[in-house]
C-alpha cells in the first residue's frame, strides 16, 4: 500500500551523462556503450509493444474475484494461482512458506448506550450496482492486532489523533483517560492513533472516514460515485513495533511451524507474545454514518476551527455528562500460514546480480486496488519479460517477480523474505521496484532512493502517456512540477521497507493516480468499483506496465548499471543544511556543517567518477573485469549507508540514509539517526556518536566512488559497510 510522502523533493544531479546516440537511436540510454543502444532500444520497444490491457483486464479477475485476507482460504488460493500462472509463463518458481503470528476477526460490536441505545453498523451496505459487495465471505470491519475487550464510556473526540492533537486536548484541558476517543483518518498511521490513545489513558478507540475528507464534500459517492459512502469503513493494521514483519521474529525468518496445538515454536531470535509490546485497548474503524450518531450527541466545548470535519454539525470535544458508548472487540492471535511467490527469470551473463519487482497478495477484501492494482503490473511484466526469454532474448541479469504475502498486516511477507536473504541482496541486489496499488489513474508519480531517480524519469520519456494530448508520460509528469518533476523520498508502509531499510538495496515505488475516489481498504475495493472509477480500458495499467519493463530491461540490460550515486550525497548535503539551521548556533551546528562540506567532496567524487566511467565505456575501454568491478562498486554505493547497530531506539533499521519517521510511520526522514538527535533524543555523547556514523558514512561513499572505471582495487578500500 504505498503512500508517497515527498517531504524532502530531491534535485538528484547527473552521474553518468548519456552516452552520444548514433544517428540512427534515439537518445536517452545511461550506462550503454554505443554499440549496444540500438538493440536496447528495440529489445525494450518489444516489451512495450507486448504490454496488453485485455490480458491486465484478465489479471485483474484472476486477482480480484474473492476476498483474500492473509492467511484466509482466499488466499491461499490466489497463491497457488500466482504460482501457477508464473510457471506457465517458464519462470522459476519459489513458494516460501511463512508461519506469520497474525490476528483473526472473531467479533466486534459498537453502540450507543445513553441517552439512548442505538447499535451502529460495522459493515457495508450492499448495492445491485456493485455485485461484489454482498459477497459471504466478506468480513466486518475491523483493525489488525486491536486488543480484544470491553469497554463503556463517555467519548472525546481527538481530530486525526495524533501526537500534536493529542498535546492540544491536554492543553485544553480535556480529560482523555478513561472515555473511548473518536478519531478521524489522515494525518498517520492509524496505528500511532492507538498508541497515542493508549498512551493518554483511552480505554477504547474508533477510526471513521470523515466525509470532508474521503466523502461527499469531495465529490458523489459510491455507487453514484467514487468516494465513500456512508457505511464505508477503512480497515488496516495497528503494529507500532520499532521492526516491521512478523512480530516475534524481528531479524530472522518467520519460517517455523506451530507446535501441536497450534501455539508458536520459538526458534532462535523468536520472541514470545508476553514480549512483544502490542496494542491492549479495543480499536474498532467504522464509517462516518456510524460516527454521526456518536458525533451528533455530544455535547461539550466546539472543537478548534481546524479540527471540523464534514458531518452538518458542530463538532465538540467532548461528550457531555449524558452521553456514553459501549466498544467490544474480539480477535484471536495465533501462527498462521502463507507464503511469498516469486518467479524467477535467471541472467545470462550476470546472474547473481538481481533486480526485484514485486507487489503484496494479500487484501482487506477484494483488492482490486490495493494491492491488485499493482500486481497485475507484475504479471504482466512478468509475462512479457518471459515471452521475450522464450523468443531468445534473455536479460543479461536476473530479474525477479514477487508476490508478498501479509503486507496488510505489517509488512510481514517482503520483510520476512529480506531476512532470510539478506546477505545475497547485499552482495548482488541491484534494484527493488515496488508496485502496491501502482495503477489507479492516469498521471505518474512515485518516490524512490536517489540512485534511481533519473533512471525513472528517463524511463518515463520512453512512453506514450495515456492523457490525451499530453505526449510521453514524462512530459505530461513534467506539466504538473515546477521544472524537472521529482521523486519524493522513501516513507514507510509498504513492501520497499525491508529492501531499503534493512539490506540497504534502493528502492522505488511509482504508478498511476488521479482517479476521483477512493475504495482503500473497504469492502468496495472491487472490479466494480475500479472499473466504474478508474476505468475498464486498463490504461492506466498499460502505462506502468510499459515504464516497468522499460526501467527493468535497463537495469538488466546495461553495462554500466544506471545507478546514481552522486544523488545520496546531494541529497545528505541538502538535508545536513536544514539540520543545520534547526539547531541553531554552537558545536552541533558546526558538527554538521561539517558533514556539509564532507557530503559536497563526496558528489565532487563521484560526478568525476562517473564522467571517467562513461568516457571509458564510450571510448571502449571499460569491459571485462573492470567493468564488473565498476559495477559492484556501485552497489556497494548504498551499502555503504548501512549501519549494523542500526538507528537509535529502532535497530533493525540499518540504513542510516532514509526510514520512515518514528510518529506517523508514513512520512520518510532523511538522515534519521541525525533526525532523531536533533529533535532532541540523547544527550551530547549520543549527538557526537550519531555525528561519527554519519561521517564513516560519507567516508565509505566517497572511498567506493574511487575505484569505478578502474579495475584495481576492485574488491573494497572502504566500500563495504
Amino acid at each position: 500500500m504505498p503512500r508517497f510522502v515527498p517531504t524532502f523533493a530531491l534535485l538528484v544531479p547527473a552521474l553518468l551523462a548519456p552516452l552520444p546516440a548514433t544517428a540512427d537511436t534515439p537518445p536517452g540510454l545511461t550506462g550503454f556503450a554505443p554499440e549496444r543502444q540500438e538493440a536496447q532500444h528495440a529489445y525494450e520497444a518489444e516489451l512495450r509493444d507486448t504490454v496488453d490491457p485485455e490480458r491486465l483486464a484478465a489479471w485483474h479477475d484472476t486477482t480480484s474475484s474473492r476476498p483474500h485476507v492473509a492467511g484466509s482460504p482466499g488466499d491461499a488460493a490466489l497463491v497457488e494461482a500466482l504460482a501457477a500462472a508464473m510457471t506457465e509463463m517458464g519462470l522459476e518458481v519459489e513458494k516460501q512458506e511463512l508461519w506469520l503470528y497474525l490476528p483473526h476477526f472473531v467479533a466486534a460490536e459498537v453502540e450507543v448506550v445513553t441517552p439512548e441505545r442505538v447499535t451502529l453498523d460495522l459493515q457495508e451496505a450492499a448495492f445491485p450496482e456493485d455485485p461484489f459487495s454482498g459477497h459471504p465471505e466478506l468480513l466486518p470491519g475491523w483493525n489488525a492486532y486491536s486488543g480484544s475487550g470491553e469497554a463503556t464510556a463517555g467519548v472525546v473526540y481527538v481530530n486525526r489523533g495524533t501526537k500534536q492533537d493529542f498535546a492540544r486536548l491536554a492543553e485544553l484541558g480535556v480529560e482523555v483517560a478513561g472515555k473511548i476517543v473518536v478519531a478521524r483518518y489522515g494525518g498517520n498511521f492509524r496505528g500511532y492513533k492507538a498508541k497515542f490513545a493508549e498512551a493518554a489513558g483511552a480505554v477504547g478507540l474508533l477510526m471513521y472516514l470523515d466525509p470532508k475528507d474521503y466523502g461527499y464534500v469531495r465529490g458523489l459517492m459510491w455507487p453514484e460515485g467514487g468516494w465513500a459512502n456512508g457505511t464505508m469503513i477503512q480497515r488496516g493494521a495497528l503494529l507500532t513495533l520499532p521492526y516491521p514483519g512478523d512480530p516475534l521474529t524481528p531479524g530472522v525468518a518467520a519460517d517455523v511451524p506451530p507446535t501441536a496445538d497450534g501455539a508458536p515454536a520459538y526458534g532462535d531470535g523468536h520472541l514470545s507474545p508476553m514480549e512483544v509490546k502490542m496494542p491492549s485497548i479495543p480499536v474498532q474503524p467504522i464509517g462516518w454514518q456510524a460516527a454521526s450518531e456518536i458525533l451528533s450527541r455530544m455535547r461539550g466545548p466546539v472543537v478548534p476551527e481546524e479540527w471540523q470535519g464534514g458531518l452538518p454539525f458542530n463538532y465538540r470535544l467532548t461528550g457531555g455528562e449524558g452521553l456514553t458508548v459501549r466498544l467490544r472487540v474480539e480477535q484471536h492471535r495465533r501462527p498462521t500460514r502463507t507464503w511469498n511467490v516469486v518467479g524467477r527469470l535467471a541472467g545470462e551473463r550476470y546472474p547473481d546480480e538481481e533486480i526485484v519487482v514485486g507487489c503484496h497478495h494479500d487484501a482487506w477484501s477484494f483488492g482490486a486496488g490495493d494491492p491488485n492494482a499493482g500486481t497485475i503490473v507484475v504479471l504482466e511484466a512478468a509475462r512479457a519479460f518471459a515471452a521475450a526469454a522464450r523468443a531468445g532474448q534473455r536479460p543479461d541479469r536476473t530479474l525477479l517477480f514477487a508476490h508478498w504475502g501479509a503486507e496488510e498486516q505489517g509488512i510481514q511477507g517482503s520483510v520476512e523474505w529480506v531476512e532470510a536473504n539478506v546477505e545475497r541482496l547485499r552482495d548482488g541486489a541491484v534494484a527493488y521496484v515496488n508496485l502496491d496499488m501502482a495503477s489507479m489513474g492516469p498521471r505518474f508519480r512515485g518516490s524512490a532512493a536517489p540512485p534511481l531517480a533519473r533512471s525513472i524519469r528517463e524511463a518515463a520519456k520512453a512512453v506514450a502517456s495515456p492523457v490525451e494530448g499530453a505526449g510521453t508520460v514524462y512530459d505530461e509528469w513534467k506539466g504538473r512540477s515546477d521544472g524537472e518533476p521529482q521523486l519524493g523520498a522513501l516513507g514507510g508502509g509498504s513492501d520497499h521497507v525491508g529492501f531499503y531499510g534493512h539490506a540497504g538495496v534502493p528502492s522505488a515505488g511509482f504508478g498511476g493516480g488521479g482517479s476521483e475516489g477512493i475504495s482503500y481498504h473497504s469492502n468496495y475495493e472491487d472490479l466494480a468499483w475500479y472499473r466504474a472509477v478508474v476505468g475498464s480500458d486498463y490504461v492506466s495499467a498499460k502505462m506502468v506496465t510499459e515504464v516497468v519493463v522499460t526501467l527493468a530491461s535497463r537495469l538488466a540490460e546495461a553495462d554500466l548499471v544506471p545507478l546514481d550515486p552522486a544523488g545520496y550525497a546531494a541529497g545528505a548535503g541538502e538535508r545536513l543544511s536544514e539540520l543545520a539551521a534547526a539547531v541553531g548556533e554552537g558545536e552541533r551546528r558546526t558538527a554538521i556543517e561539517q558533514l556539509v562540506a564532507q557530503a559536497a567532496e563526496v558528489e565532487r567524487a563521484w560526478l568525476n567518477a562517473g564522467e571517467e566511467a562513461a568516457a571509458k565505456l564510450a571510448a571502449g575501454g571499460l569491459g571485462g573485469e573492470a567493468l564488473i568491478a565498476a559495477n559492484r562498486r556501485l552497489r556497494q554505493a548504498d551499502r555503504a549507508w548501512l549501519n549494523e547497530r542500526g538507528l537509535p531506539g529502532r535497530p533493525w533499521y540499518k540504513n542510516l540514509y532514509a526510514a520512515p519517521d518514528a510518529d506517523s510511520g508514513y512520512a520518510p526522514w532523511l538522515l534519521p539517526g541525525l533526525t532523531a538527535r536533533v529533535e532532541g533524543e540523547g544527550d551530547d555523547a549520543a549527538f557526537a556518536a550519531t555525528v561519527e556514523d554519519y561521517r564513516q558514512a560519507l567516508e565509505r561513499l566517497g572511498k567506493v566512488a574511487e575505484g569505478v572505471g578502474e579495475r584495481s582495487g576492485e574488491e573494497g578500500e572502504g566500500g563495504e559497510p
